[in-house]
C-alpha cells in the first residue's frame, strides 16, 4: 500500500483578482505561504520521501515551503501532468466578473467541457493528474509522496476516483480548497481509498487558531482557479 497527497497550492498574492491561469508573477501571498508552512508541518511525521509538482509559479513555491518542513530535505521534482487546466490560457489575465463579457467561450467549455480546442474533457484533466499519481506510487511504493497541483485538475481527478458522473456540476459539488489535500491509497495499481484533508486554518496575523478552514469563494458561476475563480 502506498500513500500519496494530492494538495492544491496555497493561497496567491492577486491583488488585481484576476484569473492567473498559466500566467508567471504569482507567487503565494503571506497568508498562502503561512498555510504551506502549516501544510509541510502536518507532514512531518508521514514519512514523505518525495514531492512532484506543477511547473507554475504558486504551485512550485508551495511545494518548496511544505519541503522546508520535513524532517530532512526530499527531491523536489517539477512534472507537466499536474499543471492548471489548458482552457485558462484562454481566459487568463481577465478580472474574474469580466470573463463572460470579455471571453465568450467561456459558456460553451461550461456547458461541455473538451468540445473546443485546447480545451480538456474532466476525463483527459483528471486524468493526466492520476497518471502521474499511478507512476509515481508505482516507481517509488516505499514512503509517502506529496503531488502539488491546482483546483480543477485535482477535482476532476477526484470526480474520477469516487466514479461520479462527469458534469460540471460533479466537478465543484466537492472542492478542494487552497492548501486542501487529498489523501489517496494505491495499491495494486489502483486507488483504494480517498479522503479529503480539510486546509490549515490559519488567522490573518500568523495566528493557528483550530478548526476546519472556511470554504474558499467560488468565482463566476462556480468556477476554480481553472476556469472562472482563483
Amino acid at each position: 500500500m502506498t500513500r500519496l497527497y494530492l494538495v492544491r497550492h496555497a493561497d496567491v498574492e492577486n491583488p488585481r483578482r484576476v484569473l492567473y491561469g498559466h500566467l508567471p508573477g504569482f507567487p503565494l501571498s503571506q497568508l498562502g505561504r503561512r498555510q504551506a508552512v502549516e501544510v509541510g508541518r502536518s507532514l512531518r511525521d508521514r514519512d514523505v520521501r518525495r514531492i512532484v509538482h506543477s511547473p507554475l509559479e504558486r504551485a512550485a513555491e508551495t511545494a518548496r515551503i511544505i519541503c522546508q518542513q520535513l524532517p530532512s530535505p526530499v527531491p523536489l521534482v517539477a512534472d507537466a501532468g499536474l499543471r492548471e487546466a489548458d482552457f485558462s490560457r484562454y481566459l487568463q489575465g481577465v478580472p474574474y466578473w469580466q470573463i463572460p463579457l470579455r471571453r465568450p467561450l467561456w459558456f460553451v467549455h461550461k456547458a461541455r467541457r473538451g468540445l473546443l480546442p485546447g480545451d480538456e474533457s474532466i476525463d483527459r484533466l483528471g486524468g493526466r493528474v492520476l497518471a502521474v499519481a499511478l507512476r509515481v506510487a508505482r516507481e517509488h511504493p516505499e514512503g509517502t509522496s506529496v503531488l502539488v497541483s491546482h483546483a480543477d485538475p485535482l477535482q476532476a481527478a477526484w470526480v474520477i476516483m469516487d466514479g461520479r458522473p462527469r458534469t460540471e456540476r460533479e466537478l465543484y459539488r466537492k472542492q478542494v480548497d487552497k492548501a486542501g489535500m487529498l489523501e489517496v491509497q494505491v495499491e495494486g495499481g489502483r486507488m483504494r481509498a480517498v479522503a479529503y484533508v480539510e486546509p490549515p486554518t490559519v488567522a490573518p496575523d500568523g495566528h493557528r487558531p483550530h478548526g476546519p478552514a472556511d470554504a474558499a469563494p467560488w468565482g463566476p458561476a462556480g468556477g476554480t482557479d481553472g476556469t472562472a475563480g482563483r
